[in-house]
């Protein structure tokens, strides 16, 4: 009897330290939740700065016909660089093309990339990308100095850079919009200011 009277015991002292340890983990989360915010689209410091004007550039499309990328139209233009062989941007298409749809009546999205026109006009028709204006050229990479895809970058109607960074996932492409309506250059530069204050 007195076997079964520790084991009980031993037991009860068991699910108490269980429900502590349970507990002290989920208040580790919460902090580590608070301190760890998203921080949107990697800016990398090359080309253009935000702010500045955006280069422009009047470039045929693969679906026939030309347009000008960077020029003050009224509306902004989210221009995203991509390639045929890079998963993380097939991955991105169908948010861009939900994204497209959501803010129709402010933003452009623009396909940018360089390369073989045969590669790509296949994998223009293969992924479905009739919808978006998609560009070759390779002086446009070169001026907004791209170096790692996929990235975009937000020009506003006044043809002025207003966000830019490093594209994963649908989270960090939003941020370049919310950025731009929030008049930052990223939302780690938000960050850092709310912190200051």
């Amino acid at each position: 009897m007195t076997a079964l009277a520790m084991s009980n015991v031993l037991l009860w002292i068991t699910n108490i330290a269980l429900v502590i340890t349970v507990l002290a983990l989920a208040r580790q989360i919460g902090v580590l939740n608070e301190r760890v915010t998203p921080v949107g689209a990697l800016t990398m410091d090359h080309g253009p700065k935000v702010g500045e004007a955006a280069p422009v550039f009047t470039l045929p499309t693969l679906g026939g016909g030309d347009i000008v990328v960077g020029a003050a139209t009224g509306r902004s233009q989210l221009l995203f660089f991509l390639s045929p062989t890079c998963p993380v941007c097939k991955k991105l298409l169908p948010i861009l093309r939900s994204l497209s749809q959501h803010e129709r009546a402010t933003v452009d999205v623009v396909l940018a990339s360089d390369g073989e026109l045969d590669e790509h006009s296949l994998f223009y028709q293969r992924e479905k990308l009739k919808p978006f204006p998609y560009v070759l050229s390779a002086d446009l990479g070169m001026a907004f100095r791209i170096s790692k895809l996929p990235y975009a970058v937000v020009i506003g109607p006044a043809g002025l850079i207003s966000a830019k960074g490093l594209v994963n996932n649908r989270e960090q492409i939003e941020s370049l919009l919310i950025a731009q309506e929030m008049g930052v250059a990223s939302l780690q530069e938000y960050r850092a200011k709310t912190q200051k204050r």
